[in-house]
């Protein structure tokens, strides 16, 4: 039967957008489109042969015609995964499907998968993976039950694990009894009764899973332990039962089965201390808030507060929502967001956060963001994000993964072989064979990067650094130039108007109150400060203003009275033709203030100068990047000689002033090229002048005071206003990278040295099955150190 899906166009702006999009649609083999320009959908109808590919098809067409299908995202919980090779098989099973991006985290048990909304569905999604053997459901659906079951999961593998060792003490007993003495403690059938219990109950998740592997085409580290532990038992038994006279070896095949359980158990165990950094975050949010309603105070559940409710909170309380105090002032602890522990006072009108602490006084506060639109929701969000994501040194393992445990089971055949070959006999060949398929394990390959990017990202997220991906993590570390921009950034962002000039009979304050009208329309501090100076948000007098338009690196514009006003640098207001007095500007510019010209109808009515002051850190952080050989650049759009006194006041190597937003995205090109083939360029900003920089950055730095679209365009958040910021997220970067290194260093090494010495013979599968057991937990071990890094502390300091 055909198949129909209908998928939402974005870009078609007229009814001929439309036709087009039918036409190239119509062209492809097998498909028939309708497109409506009015609903912005297009309606497809796809053959029953080769739907699939057909469906991959229509996505491409879609693009080329220069139109986009908005992507679904979803993340999911996934349960049953017990090594990379899961992991990997989920994660090419669902790419196959037409349009689907997904990045599977065997760390975390994640799976983020997005798709081009209409082209499938998260039942379908879910479908899949299950299909594969394994489980999955939204994250967002899980809640106190997720908990629940993963506590009465830990249960059971706790038992599971008690049983084992139980069932296989005894057997390693009679082991070493019968090294030393060269007589058995236990009967055979004793043996065979315990080795049985091991083998049947306690491994049977083992069997589970290498048959859900097997039966779709792969393999896991399953597979190698059913199939080890299985060859030793079912020999042993074979003897047993026959009377033959030959060693057995259900005590190999039973502490094999205990020694593995026992490395899940402890791996376990560290990757869940490898996500506290997420829980930290959601256990400090609050569950419940003290509501006003008509005068009293009502207790009610934080995530039934609504936009708008005023809430009571008291000394000791934690902020429920994000909100504006309306009444009171207190000293507000907010670590959580910023990783500073200094509390800051706030007062009427100021922002407050919700799991932000109010430590002195009683205040009464308006909820102006609830539920996931709150600030502690966000970081949540990112920090998942960046957890569930992939970087670049990853690949090489997934690859290796994707093959290794069809290598081994042949190396193990291999080795059978060669040992009956040479006259080693067949008792030999099996347990070298067995030796080897247990001590290899995908597991430390699969968790090297995941588990130092869990703990790397939720430490940043705990000192007030938000990482957008993995690949930021990564690429800070790399970056040999770093770019600042100069007002908000280098500068604390509170300038203040130091003098005005009004020309011909103009006054101050008519000058003033003009100049706020039209600032209106901008938060820049430039328009803050311009607004204060005139007495307030409005002006003194009242003036309005209409049709302003903000541009960008220029000024802004607008209307007063009918006349046009334009509030801009001097460079902008020369192009306008406009005739300056120079000597005005350039006496204030060489005393480093900005300048901006007030034109009413192209002709000058006045000038502002203004003055910041440079970030008491700012020196310490430029110092502190240049000692570890990065190369510093200030880009502004202020003027030449106020830029250069605050570049020579920090020692920057470099400064460009009077750019406008896309000058500073072209100049971190040129900076990239200089540079050369190994030069990484770093941006820090704050405004929305700095977005297109700070996107076409190799690695954006936002400062957290700044605007929305900053921080969107941004690869990394700085919670707190402080450039120190900059240092400590590379410091935590190369940190994270050396860890990541050491792990995926370790987990090949293990392998390469293992895998030889359990082939010839030189350990026994007990002792490999320790080592494999190990393994993973050393991995982890290693990541958790990363938990440990704290903010360097400067020379200066």
């Amino acid at each position: 039967m055909p198949r129909q899906i209908t998928l939402p166009i974005e870009g078609m702006t007229c009814a001929a957008c439309a036709t087009r999009l039918e036409k190239v649609l119509g062209r492809l083999e097998a498909v028939e489109a309708s497109v409506n320009f009015a609903a912005r959908r297009a309606r497809i109808e796809l053959a029953d042969d080769g739907a699939a590919a057909s469906t991959g098809a229509v996505l491409q067409a879609v693009s080329r015609a220069g139109f986009a299908v908005p992507e679904t995202q979803i993340d999911l919980a996934v349960s049953g995964m017990t090594c990379a090779s899961c992991a990997a098989r989920i994660e090419k099973s669902l790419n196959r499907m037409p349009g689907v991006r997904a990045a599977v985290n065997s760390a975390r048990g994640r799976a983020h998968v997005a798709w081009p909304h209409g082209a499938t569905d998260a039942a379908s999604i879910v479908a899949r993976i299950r299909a594969l053997g394994f489980d999955a459901q939204p994250v967002a659906a899980q809640g106190r039950s997720a908990q629940d079951g993963n506590r009465r999961a830990d249960r059971r593998s706790r038992f599971r694990l008690s049983l084992a060792v139980a069932m296989s003490v005894p057997l390693l007993l009679n082991m070493l009894a019968m090294l030393s003495t060269g007589h058995d403690l236990l009967s055979r059938q004793v043996q065979l009764g315990l080795a049985t219990v091991v083998q049947t109950w306690c491994a049977w998740p083992y069997y589970r899973n290498a048959w859900n592997a097997v039966r779709t085409g792969g393999a896991n580290m399953d597979v190698l332990v059913a199939l080890g532990t299985s060859i030793a038992f079912g020999f042993s038994v074979v003897v047993t039962l026959l009377g033959l006279a030959q060693p057995v070896y259900f005590e190999a095949s039973a502490i094999i089965v205990t020694l593995v359980t026992l490395g899940r158990w402890l791996e376990s165990r560290a990757r869940r201390r490898a996500g506290d950094g997420i829980r930290l975050l959601l256990d400090r949010a609050p569950r419940v808030a003290h509501r006003l309603d008509a005068g009293q105070v009502v207790d009610v559940p934080a995530e039934r507060v609504c936009v708008g409710d005023v809430l009571l909170v008291r000394p000791g309380d934690v902020f429920p929502v994000d909100g504006v105090i309306v009444e009171g002032t207190t000293d507000v602890d907010l670590s959580m967001l910023t990783g500073e522990s200094v509390p800051v006072t706030r007062g009427p009108d100021s922002e407050v956060f919700a799991a932000t602490v109010n430590r002195t006084g009683a205040v009464r506060m308006r909820a102006t963001s609830v539920g996931s639109d709150t600030a502690l929701a966000r970081i949540i969000r990112m920090v998942e994000a960046a957890e569930g994501t992939k970087a670049s040194v990853q690949r090489l393992a997934d690859r290796v993964s994707a093959i290794f445990v069809p290598v081994i089971v042949a190396l193990a055949l291999l080795t059978a072989t060669a040992d009956v070959i040479l006259g080693f006999g067949p008792v030999s060949a099996m347990v070298n064979a067995v030796s080897v398929l247990v001590i290899a394990c995908p597991c430390a390959l699969g968790l090297a990067t995941p588990a130092a990017l869990m703990v790397g990202v939720g430490r940043a997220a705990q000192v007030g650094i938000l990482f957008r991906d993995a690949g930021a993590l990564e690429r800070a570390a790399g970056l040999t130039t770093i770019a600042f921009d100069k007002t908000g950034t280098l500068t604390r962002g509170a300038v203040r108007v130091v003098e005005a000039v009004p020309v011909g009979e103009g006054t101050v304050a008519g000058l003033l109150d003009i100049a706020a009208a039209i600032e209106q329309g901008t938060d820049h501090p430039v328009a803050v400060a311009i607004r204060a100076a005139a007495g307030g948000s409005s002006g003194v007098s009242g003036t309005t203003a209409r049709d302003i338009v903000v541009l960008p690196g220029i000024g802004v514009t607008g209307r007063i009275g009918g006349a046009a006003v334009l509030i801009a640098a001097p460079r902008a207001a020369r192009e306008k033709a406009a005739a300056l007095d120079e000597t005005l500007i350039s006496t204030w510019e060489t005393a480093g203030r900005t300048v901006v010209c007030v034109l009413r109808e192209g002709v000058v009515v006045g000038y502002i100068a203004l003055a910041d002051e440079i970030r008491p850190e700012a020196r310490e952080v430029i110092d502190t990047l240049r000692r570890q050989g990065l190369r510093t650049v200030m880009m502004t759009g202020d003027n030449a000689r106020a830029a250069a006194r605050v570049g020579s006041d920090l020692g920057l190597d470099s400064v460009r002033a009077e750019m406008a937003p896309p000058d500073k995205a072209h100049l971190l090109e040129v900076l990239r090229r200089d540079g050369g083939a190994q030069a990484r360029v770093g941006m820090v900003g704050d405004g929305i002048n700095d977005a297109p920089a700070l996107a076409a950055a190799d690695v954006g730095f936002a400062i957290g005071a700044g605007t929305d679209i900053a921080i969107e365009a941004a690869d990394v958040v700085l919670m707190r206003s402080d450039l120190t910021g900059v240092t400590d997220a590379l410091s935590l970067s190369r940190a994270s990278l050396r860890c990541i290194r050491q792990n995926l260093f370790f987990a090949f090494a293990y392998n390469l040295l293992g895998v030889p010495l359990a082939a010839t013979g030189m350990l026994s599968p007990m002792v490999a099955a320790g080592a494999m057991a190990l393994s993973s937990v050393s991995v982890v071990g290693n990541a958790l150190l990363l938990g440990r890094w704290r903010p360097p502390v400067s020379p200066a300091s």
